[in-house]
């Protein structure tokens, strides 16, 4: 495990695999080191010949937090692993992570490629904060399963989805107030942001997702300067590690 620093002194806990070339992986809502959906994945990237970082977004694991809140914060806590990653990497995002990425690349970060996983644009740039301050109501009276339960409604996850996640619930309470932060990616990406993105990039997504989510990945499909939209076999708003890994290997070889 790695420690690194963002520019408001925020400690970003990151760790690492492998060896060459380096790729940093964003996670989701509700990813960190206790409920850690990207490090099988970059385990399987490692094993490929590069040297993949996780990291614990601000406010979650092992990484601290500064308030007030602003995605350029988070942007800045990317650039920090990317400098403790060598100065330069290709990079992975997936969902509301996938935004940050995007965010990241637009504002000039040093990112060789880049690589996402539905991010979910729902192609308006009007930003509605009803929602977020919903959240960060529900946190400050202690009712963090409420807002768990309120994030994945509004964004769309099955019922069945839902009633599975239930032993996972508590490890996402943990980080419960950090939906606001996800929810004002999402809402504040607009069209001008994903259109600055310079670096090559893969956009993914999966056939099993639904055709409102997949009207949103090929706008930013189409968006984007230089990309390739690729639809892969795979769940809800998922792909097999495996499948997964092999695309962005290809990807990231070129």
């Amino acid at each position: 495990m790695g420690m690194t620093h963002s520019a408001d002194g925020t400690k970003i806990a990151y760790e690492s695999a492998g060896s060459g070339p380096a790729v940093v992986l964003v996670d989701a809502a509700g990813g960190h080191r206790d409920f850690n959906s990207l490090r099988p994945l970059a385990d399987l990237i490692a094993e490929q010949g590069f040297t993949t970082y996780t990291y614990d977004r601000r406010g979650r694991g092992l990484s601290t937090d500064t308030q007030p809140y602003a995605v350029e914060r988070e942007i800045e806590d990317l650039a920090a692993v990317i400098e403790a990653a060598g100065g330069q990497a290709s990079v992975y995002g997936w969902s509301s992570g996938a935004l940050l990425a995007i965010r990241a690349a637009a504002s000039g970060l040093p990112i060789t490629r880049l690589a996402v996983f539905e991010p979910p644009y729902g192609g308006s740039d009007e930003h509605d904060d009803t929602i977020r301050a919903q959240l960060e109501t529900l946190v400050a009276e202690g009712k963090r399963g409420e807002a768990v339960d309120l994030f994945h409604t509004v964004i769309g996850v099955p019922e069945d989805i839902m009633a599975q996640m239930a032993p996972i619930k508590p490890a996402l309470e943990k980080i419960a107030h950090t939906y606001p932060y996800d929810w004002t990616i999402a809402g504040t990406t607009t069209q001008d942001h994903i259109a600055a993105v310079p670096a090559p990039t893969l956009v993914l997504d999966s056939t099993a997702t639904g055709k409102e989510m997949h009207d949103g990945v090929e706008e930013v499909a189409r968006l984007i300067p230089d990309a390739v939209h690729k639809r892969l076999e795979g769940e809800w708003h998922g792909l097999p590690n495996e499948v997964l890994a092999a695309a962005l290997t290809e990807f990231y070889q070129h």
